[in-house]
């Protein structure tokens, strides 16, 4: 039994290189991806040339897809938790997202109000924070619903992520402790940011010029986090998608194409 799961697995990974190798393949080549059980088959160069630029392509592409085949895992475990989201959203609807989100933050609000101890400023910090999730949350909806691949990728995601990342934020201008923590983390973050990412192509002292990481400016940092997050994520979802189509979800085994 444990060998037949890992040939499986094997299997399933084998698959998957395979496709991606194709994808890349096809960016030149006419039918490539899933085109050996076709009627015209899998095309194959014909002449020296064609062979040449066939193999330095195909070799080319294998660091490549070494480097996509982890993000095309992480694709497929957000894409295994957002169509749960996006199940129950599809029957509840925009009304019944915004009704939910509602009565989960409302309800989060109404318990600190009641039962946390906080001062009045406390209680604003979590209420301005549950708006921002209820507000986020609907504009990601709506760009879901009414969007294709691209708008989902462009905007949902990162509206999305902002739903999970801006509240924490925007409650700290209003609470003492919560912006001890928040405050210092970020500038954390922003030291490595700036160290690590905008250092090595020359902007780290133009952002040091032009910003000061205070006020404000933490809601502008965390909303520029979110947004390019919010499109790695609808990027790794996509190549999920392109790699292991929705009807292989299962078993991982299947070539919808074949």
């Amino acid at each position: 039994m444990a060998t037949e799961q890992s040939d499986g697995v094997l299997d399933g990974v084998r698959r998957d290189v395979q496709r991606l190798h194709e994808t890349w393949m096809e960016l030149l080549f006419p039918r490539q991806r899933g085109a050996q059980h076709s009627v015209l088959g899998k095309w194959k160069p014909s002449t020296t040339g064609d062979e040449l630029k066939y193999r330095v392509w195909g070799a080319l592409g294998v660091p490549l897809v070494a480097l996509l085949y982890p993000l095309m895992l992480l694709g497929l475990a957000v894409r295994f938790y957002s169509r749960r989201f996006d199940n129950l959203a599809t029957r509840i609807g925009l009304g019944g997202t915004v009704l939910v989100m509602t009565v989960v933050w409302g309800a989060l609000t109404a318990i600190v109000r009641t039962y946390g101890g906080f001062e009045q400023v406390g209680f604003i910090a979590v209420l301005v924070a549950s708006v921002t999730a209820v507000i986020s949350s609907a504009l990601a909806f709506i760009c879901w619903a009414k969007g294709g691949r691209v708008l989902t990728v462009l905007a949902a995601y990162p509206f999305g992520v902002t739903a999970l990342l801006l509240p924490p934020v925007v409650a700290a201008f209003y609470s003492d402790a919560v912006g001890a923590v928040i405050f210092s983390q970020s500038r954390q973050i922003a030291i490595v940011l700036l160290n690590q990412v905008f250092q090595p192509i020359g902007l780290k002292e133009l952002l040091q010029d032009q910003f000061e990481l205070q006020g404000f400016a933490f809601v502008l940092m965390w909303f520029g986090i979110a947004v390019p997050l919010g499109w790695l994520l609808g990027l790794v979802v996509t190549l999920a998608n392109l790699t292991r189509p929705r009807e292989d979800e299962g078993g991982g085994s299947a070539e919808a194409s074949d």
